[in-house]
């Protein structure tokens, strides 16, 4: 009989923290695949991190009873080798099960990549458990919808089948994974199937390539369909290769195209193969997205709003209460605080000496803002959670604070990304040489990118504060939001986004703040508003009417700033930030940023020039705090008025 080992978090179960308190929430299809294996033997391969074996195993046995009942196949430890695998192993052998019938179910290619070295089988999600024992690949696949068939019909068919969706294309087409079971069933059921290659240790990433296509030859006369399938065709091959070409540079394993992918190309990449950190000249914010699997992608949650959104869509306005709360709260100043210690000019805590260097998600000060940004949402009497994902061997956190009202019908979030990087940036050796951006040394203050974004969200939690104290509730509950890993490709909104709809989660709206203090002196002030879904169905004229609000509040706060609403496909941002992980799962989402994106005539924007540099600091001649604190207030007065308040 064969034996199963499993990772726990974000394979079986979203964890969440609250205080010293661990719960863990399963992922959808997750028990029904582990009851699917029967009597075979179970067990977990786990870095319990600084909560310790006790408190995770309880937590374990909470969320999955009577599933992981046998002690000796529970292993906890590091998986930054092949030792935990080794240990697993030889724990299948006392029972004399060889390694081959071993099978480690993970999410992780790097994980999934030493447990082979340690003779495991492995399959890449729970659903995949039986096929990898056996013998059925679990290949990448590129799912066909026919006319008259819509996502909700695919996914009651994906539902039923060895079958994990990884993004939605558009209407027609849906990459995922899928066992050679699972391509039968969609074959079957009527749905085309293009197979990809094999799924193994490799994880899938969208890279987009916003630089203008030279004109395909032969195809002037061509339909407008078969035009943008060839120029489709062209720009996967020009990304594809790019990425290739920086990937054999730094000696990393090679990557394998999957096919055209809005915008630019899928590709599978293998464990070490640094997807993220290749920038394609000229790349615009949110060029590389990281693709998660999800048996629940196309179940929509937000098909149905819930009850009084569309009421909620009206013309109100914010009251003169809030726009006081807001104009006393989020001013300038208190924004400049909380970029200056989050981005190293000031000690991160109080009177500290602790000054940061980077935020970047590699690096060691990551979980030190971490700490510092819950403990002030603590303080101010929130609910706070910390949901805790892996991304390339580093625990992260994205922070949560909430403020629930009883019987609400859903939430609305206030949110940004508080990770940084200095990708951009020019570094030299020891020698003076050139080399390449090393987040371990390097420093990354991101006082714009999104220390700007950030400060407004610790605003926002202040702001709510007040207005709490003056006996005023919203209707709805308010979350503030801080995301890590955004920089590596939407990493962390990722994860939280497929975890809040596996819980249930009813999610009103979403308005982020990416990127909100980049003005050059002596421009226009321009707040770009962008609802632009690459999502089709109700979600696009919900962002549509979000992204209004905003509109509509902008003028209120500053009669000299002009507005820029962004929507649709052409919105230069689809895509790109935080908000899209919301649009992926049916859910009206914004995002709201400085004048980043060059227009159609191809102006450049105004806003910072210090992309991505070592150079976006809280001095930098593009930041302009009384700019950042007239969108921040635009869009904490738009967002706490659609809660209720």
């Amino acid at each position: 009989m064969p034996v199963f080992h499993f990772d726990l978090g974000g394979n079986l179960a979203d964890p969440r923290l609250e205080g010293n308190s661990l719960t863990l929430h399963p992922l959808p299809r997750v028990m029904a695949a582990l009851d699917s294996l029967g009597d075979a033997p179970k067990g977990i391969l786990s870095n319990p991190g600084p909560l310790g074996e006790a408190t995770v195993a309880a937590a374990l046995h909470q969320a999955f009873p009577g599933r992981f009942t046998d002690d000796d196949l529970v292993h906890w430890g590091p998986k930054d080798s092949r030792t935990l695998f080794d240990r697993a192993v030889a724990s299948a052998q006392a029972r004399g099960v060889e390694p081959g019938a071993c099978v480690f179910v993970g999410e992780d290619p790097q994980e999934r990549a030493f447990a082979r070295e340690a003779g495991m089988r492995t399959a890449p999600h729970p659903v995949f458990a039986l096929a990898a024992i056996e013998n059925r690949p679990v290949l990448w696949a590129r799912i066909g919808l026919p006319e008259g068939r819509d996502l909700a019909d695919l996914g009651a068919v994906v539902n039923g089948a060895e079958v994990v969706p990884v993004h939605v294309a558009s209407a027609r087409l849906v990459l995922a994974m899928a066992s050679t079971s699972g391509v039968q069933a969609l074959q079957q059921a009527g749905y085309a199937v293009d197979l990809q290659g094999s799924v193994e240790d490799t994880v899938a990433f969208l890279v987009r390539d916003n630089r203008p296509l030279p004109p395909v030859e032969g195809l002037a006369d061509a339909p407008a369909a078969t035009r943008t399938d060839a120029e489709a065709a062209l720009r996967a091959t020009t990304v594809f290769a790019f990425v290739a070409g920086e990937l054999a540079a730094a000696e990393a394993p090679p990557a394998v195209p999957l096919g055209p992918a809005p915008g630019g190309v899928y590709l599978a990449a293998p464990a070490g193969a640094p997807v993220e950190e290749v920038h394609l000249p000229g790349a615009k914010p949110g060029h590389t997205e990281r693709l998660l699997p999800d048996p629940a992608l196309l179940a929509r949650p937000a098909e149905v709003p819930p009850a009084g959104l569309v009421e909620a869509f009206d013309d109100t306005v914010p009251s003169p209460q809030t726009i006081a709360a807001v104009r006393g709260a989020v001013t300038a100043e208190v924004l400049s605080g909380h970029v200056a210690r989050i981005s190293g000019i000031e000690p991160l805590a109080g009177e500290g000496s602790v000054k940061v260097r980077s935020r970047d998600a590699a690096a060691a000060d990551n979980a030190l803002v971490v700490e510092a940004l819950a403990r002030r949402f603590e303080e101010l009497g929130l609910t706070v959670r910390l949901h805790p994902f892996l991304w390339r061997g580093h625990r992260l956190l994205n922070v949560e604070a909430e403020y629930a009202v009883p019987g609400a019908d859903s939430t609305v979030l206030i949110s940004a990304h508080m990770d940084s990087t200095a990708a951009n940036g020019f570094f030299v050796d020891a020698d003076g040489d050139p080399r390449p951006y090393d987040p371990a040394v390097d420093p990354a203050p991101g006082a714009d990118d999104d220390g700007s974004g950030t400060a407004a969200v610790m605003a926002a939690a202040e702001c709510l504060r007040r207005i709490l104290d003056s006996n005023r509730e919203p209707t709805r509950n308010v979350r503030l939001v801080l995301f890590n890993a955004e920089e590596q490709g939407l990493v962390g909104s990722k994860y939280y986004a497929r975890a809040a709809a596996a819980a249930g989660d009813r999610i009103a709206g979403v308005f982020q703040m990416d990127m909100i203090a980049g003005r050059q002196p002596g421009s226009t002030p321009i707040v770009e508003i962008h609802a632009g879904s690459l999502v089709s169905g109700p979600v696009v004229s919900a962002s549509d009417a979000l992204g209004e609000r905003v509109a509509r509040t902008v003028p209120v706060i500053d009669s000299e700033a002009k507005v820029q609403q962004l929507t649709g496909l052409d919105d230069p941002a689809a895509g790109r930030s935080d908000h899209a992980s919301f649009h992926e799962r049916g859910w009206a989402a914004v995002a709201v940023s400085e004048d980043l994106f060059s227009t159609p005539d191809g102006d450049p924007g105004t806003g910072t020039r210090q992309y991505h540099t070592p150079d976006d600091t809280l001095v930098d001649q593009d930041h302009d705090t009384e700019f950042a604190a007239a969108v921040a207030r635009s869009v904490i007065a738009a967002a706490l008025t659609f809660a209720g308040l």
